[in-house]
């Protein structure tokens, strides 16, 4: 295969791997064993999870009550480590699914598929159209966009922004969805929409960065089957085997030196604490920070990039490997960075002029009734939750750790907080987790197991999901917050 002349005809036999970046080729298809036990996450060894569930008897609870499937789910299996966000998760996600709303339950559905379609996962999609059908919905729509009602397929735009570049939403985007005519939407209709797409999109960080596996197929025999490697690559078959052993053969220079990794950052959050008391950053010199560090991220670049052909002969390819193109359209158009590379002014949302808490809050409540107070909550329980532990260390204030997290999704979405330092996020955050960050919110389909193991290398599974719901939810805020604004602004 020539590096630079490869011609098109050539280029459409080959795809991309969406997690290692490899060349595959179409229409190749291997046999396969499955493993005998297949835990819910790829990432973390299965008797971690089990154990967790079967200590904890509120989590069937939360089954029970809240869960549209109504069994144990890969995702809930994971995020019951943390059993007092998972209700919170769970009883927000009940209500935007099945309690009254201003959206038919078939479209509820619909609109999460839509959603997880544009970082193709699987998962969300498989799920949803179970659930779409069982609503009632017409099984026409799953032959694609040209099938749905023109209203549906008006909200792709939308879909698209909120997906992958948030800022661009502006209130003509609104009215354009809200005009007088037969496929309009009402503004009830439109912010249930919105909280679905914000919901999914940020889940599909959940399940990608959690290294969420497929649920069990009961109809799989003998242990075997047979897959197409356009949609399955030999790095998925080493996340799914073997991960309690592949953890445990880095040699003693890594054990040693991710030891010391863990004692450097508890010296720099004891020093930033020390800091902070003795001096505080002028507001002008705050700016400074956050715009140095929404430059910085621009040379964060998740995975490895392809030399062998022109990126432009794979962009479509790369999302037609899942084949959920049929529920998205323009499936090129992905993450550009906030801050472009020669541009001086950032068109940067100041948190204070328009805030989850005092603006978009109100606002959501008094469109789509309660769903405001079960959102505020997941909000606070996620920011909040701690068990004062980092790996070993037990006592330990990770506030400092949770807001740098926090703040730095929302920095590589533009949205900057005068009253917080951005120079902590260089202190408390290390490159490979910054890599990993953004590669879960921004590009979550390129997340792999390496990525998840090369950060914070002595904290326990359970940390690193907390990680998880701290990106999945400012991810989710920081998108409702431009959308909320745009409403706003349509309305005033």
């Amino acid at each position: 295969m020539n590096r630079g002349g490869s011609s098109p005809s050539a280029a459409t036999n080959y795809l991309l791997c969406t997690n290692c970046r490899k060349v595959l080729r179409k229409d190749k298809r291997i046999r396969v064993s499955q493993p005998l036990t297949r835990g819910p996450s790829a990432f973390i060894p299965e008797k971690e999870v089990v154990q967790a569930n079967t200590v904890d008897e509120r989590t069937n609870f939360l089954v029970e009550e809240y869960s549209t499937s109504g069994r144990l789910d890969n995702i809930t299996q994971v995020m019951s480590l943390h059993t007092q966000y998972l209700e919170s998760f769970l009883r927000s996600q009940f209500y935007m699914l099945r309690m009254d709303g201003p959206l038919p339950l078939p479209y509820r559905h619909y609109i999460a598929i839509m959603a997880a379609a544009r970082h193709q996962c699987s998962y969300l999609i498989n799920m949803h159209v179970d659930e779409f059908l069982k609503t009632g919905g017409m099984a026409e729509w799953l032959n694609g966009l040209e099938y749905v009602p023109q209203r549906l397929k008006n909200l792709n735009e939308i879909n698209k922004l909120l997906a992958h570049r948030p800022w661009l939403i502006t209130k003509e985007h609104i009215q354009k969805l809200v005009k007088t005519g037969e496929n309009n939407w009402s503004l009830p209709e439109l912010v249930h929409a919105v909280v679905l797409l914000t919901h999914y999109h940020a889940l599909a960080s959940f399940v990608f960065g959690s290294g969420i596996n497929p649920e069990r197929d009961p109809e799989i025999a003998n242990g075997f089957r047979l897959i197409s490697v356009s949609n399955f690559c030999v790095c998925d078959l080493a996340n799914d085997n073997n991960i309690e052993n592949a953890s445990l053969t880095s040699n003693n220079f890594g054990i040693v030196d991710s030891l010391s990794e863990l004692e450097a950052l508890m010296v720099r959050m004891k020093r930033l604490h020390e800091e902070r008391e003795d001096e505080e950053a002028s507001q002008e010199e705050m700016s400074t920070r956050f715009e140095k560090e929404t430059k910085e991220s621009l040379f964060v670049v998740p995975g490895d990039t392809l030399h062998s052909f022109p990126q432009s002969d794979f962009e479509d390819d790369m999302i037609v490997t899942s084949d959920v193109s049929r529920y998205i359209e323009d499936p090129g158009f992905g993450y550009e960075d906030f801050a472009r590379r020669g541009e001086e002014h950032l068109p940067t949302f100041r948190a204070q002029d328009y805030t989850w808490e005092n603006h978009g809050f109100s606002l959501v409540n008094r469109l789509y009734s309660d769903i405001g107070h079960l959102l505020d909550e997941k909000f606070r329980m996620v920011y909040s939750l701690t068990y004062n532990t980092m790996a070993t260390h037990e006592d330990v204030d990770t506030t400092m750790l949770r807001r740098a997290l926090f703040n730095y999704v929302h920095c590589m979405f533009g949205i900057r907080y005068d009253d917080y330092d951005y120079g902590e996020v260089n202190q408390l955050l290390e490159r490979s987790l910054k890599v990993y960050i953004k590669t879960v919110t921004c590009y979550p389909e390129r997340t792999t197991k390496r990525m998840y193991d090369s950060y914070w290398r002595q904290f326990k599974h359970s940390e690193k999901v907390h990680v998880n719901l701290l990106l999945m939810e400012a991810r989710m805020q920081a998108e409702l917050l431009y959308a909320l604004r745009a409403i706003t602004r349509h309305l005033t």
